[in-house]
């Protein structure tokens, strides 16, 4: 690692802002960033429709590479997405058949158009996938050429395998090859885009270390690989995790509002810390936003959503949820914005169970945990406590607005459309 600080711009960033964890040849990389244009690259898996926030990190960075004069590429894993990466994993990966993913792929696809500028321009981003060439690949040549640079005893000392083996947990031999077309992908990006660089989470370093070491064994290239570290809340949970589920990136999947709100509720020790990672505000400003505290922080959490939501979905979803949220919040009124479900007025005439509402609305994992919210107090419809586990929601409950609002707690609002 370097001694002092980095000259770079773009490590420079990285450093200040909370980024960077390990890095193969900081120096070596630093002097390199300095002098000349860098094609870094991130791979993206398309398991689902969508990414969510945990891939927030890695998308800021080829933003910041890409504001700093660099090229960053996007890799979508249409090739690796068959094989599943076991790292960070329990389970093997469900197997997608190849409209799935490529379903999946477009859906990501869009993602990535809010955060970089594509273009055939010298710094402009490139969009690749894997599947271009590992789709291609002939088993026996393969293994002869390149798996001799692997070594099986290295390969189970990796994080990603040994911690599977050790819960004895299955393991099995396709996704024992993941570390190798990963390797062989840095390869490939170096030969045809001129790649010197791969990004990725801490998970990744075991998988980035061998691309590196491959680069250089087959083709003498002087690469280089950097990671993030594990992004954890104050609390040590996990990032991106709520009661209604991932916290995604496409509207699609999680509507801007939600998005806003997940921000909003960032814990207090986190304010500073996400401000830097996943906003562009200056870090003089960073750093008198984390200084505030009691209902001050409060306004320091609206300013995060606000940016987070600005980039991800645009500066006028971002004005939108704020605005529903100080008229749900602050005003007390009814915000035609918020969230919420169609329910059909037959089913309403019926009455339908409080406890299923709940469920339905991502408010409660289960009737059981709905049933302990009731207990709690915190359940209320139109701004009326339910106290009742029995209680059933009807047309009754229409308000003069034609919705009902449910609310678990004094932070989580929905609405019910009847149709």
């Amino acid at each position: 690692m370097a001694t002092g600080a980095p000259r770079s711009d773009f490590l420079r960033i990285l450093t200040e802002r909370g980024y960077l964890h390990q890095c193969t040849d900081l120096e070596g990389l630093d002097a390199l960033a300095g002098k000349e244009r860098v094609t870094a690259y991130i791979g993206f898996d398309c398991t689902a429709p969508s990414l969510h926030v945990g891939s927030l990190v890695p998308i800021m960075m080829l933003r910041i590479l890409q504001q700093c004069g660099h090229r960053p590429i996007v890799l979508m894993g249409g090739g690796t997405t068959q094989v599943g990466d076991p790292s960070g994993k329990d389970d093997a990966r469900k197997l997608l058949d190849g409209a799935t993913i490529a379903a999946n792929m477009a859906g990501i696809g869009r993602i990535f158009s809010r955060f970089l500028t594509f273009g055939e321009g010298a710094g402009d981003a490139v969009m690749a996938n894997n599947a271009d060439w590992l789709d291609q690949l002939a088993y026996i040549p393969f293994l002869r050429d390149f798996g001799r640079h692997f070594s099986v005893n290295r390969m189970l000392s990796f994080d990603s395998v040994r911690l599977r083996l050790e819960r004895e947990q299955p393991l099995t031999f396709l996704e024992f090859n993941y570390m190798v077309l990963q390797a062989y992908d840095f390869l490939e990006l170096a030969r045809r885009q001129g790649c010197r660089l791969q990004m990725g989470g801490s998970d990744q370093w075991g998988n980035i270390v061998n691309g590196v070491e491959l680069g250089r064994r087959i083709d003498e290239r002087h690469l280089f690989g950097l990671t993030t570290p594990l992004i954890t809340t104050a609390s040590g949970a996990k990032m991106g995790k709520t009661a209604k589920g991932a916290v995604w990136l496409n509207a699609e999947q999680l509507a801007p509002y939600d998005y806003w709100q997940f921000w909003r509720n960032t814990e207090d020790g986190d304010v500073g810390r996400f401000l830097r990672l996943f906003t562009e505000l200056p870090l003089t400003e960073i750093a008198r936003l984390e200084s505030l505290d009691g209902q001050e922080l409060n306004e320091a959490k609206k300013i995060l959503a606000n940016e987070a939501t600005r980039l991800c979905h645009g500066s006028d979803a971002a004005e939108k949820a704020a605005l529903t949220a100080h008229r749900t919040f602050e005003q007390g009124s009814l915000a035609q914005d918020l969230p919420g479900i169609e329910i059909a007025r037959d089913a309403l005439a019926a009455g339908i169970a409080a406890l299923e509402l709940v469920v339905a609305l991502g408010f409660a994992a289960s009737n059981g945990e709905a049933r302990r919210l009731i207990r709690g107090g915190g359940l209320r419809i139109n701004d009326e406590v339910v106290s009742e586990e029995t209680r059933r929601v009807g047309v009754e409950d229409i308000g003069a607005q034609g919705v009902i609002k449910v609310s678990a707690g004094k932070k989580r609002h929905a609405l019910i459309h009847p149709i």
